[in-house]
């Protein structure tokens, strides 16, 4: 992704903030190309998906089928698992000598 420049995984991470700002803490969290669209009650997720696609459809962004999965009830994301009641750390400490 870099091609020899600086700064691209900022400006990205600009990009992406700025097209999903309205579904940022409230259906989805993102973090560079890591993306989850999450909703509290199981029924309202469809509708919650149809939302990000839109978005995504509006600025004509691809998905690659290969990382996307759906119906995931326990999913690990930057260093958490994310599961119906808790969001726990997975990162090891490592020992101090």
């Amino acid at each position: 992704m870099s091609f020899g420049l600086k700064n691209v995984r900022a400006t990205y991470q600009c990009l992406v903030n700025k097209v999903f700002a309205a579904l940022i803490g409230k259906i989805m969290e993102v973090h560079v190309d890591d993306m989850i669209t999450k909703s509290v009650k199981e029924l309202n997720h469809v509708k919650d998906l149809k939302e990000t696609f839109k978005v995504l459809r509006k600025y004509e962004t691809k998905l690659n089928s290969k990382k996307c999965t759906f119906r995931v009830s326990t999913r690990k994301f930057l260093g958490y698992m994310i599961d119906k009641k808790a969001l726990k750390p997975t990162l090891t400490r490592s020992k101090w000598y």
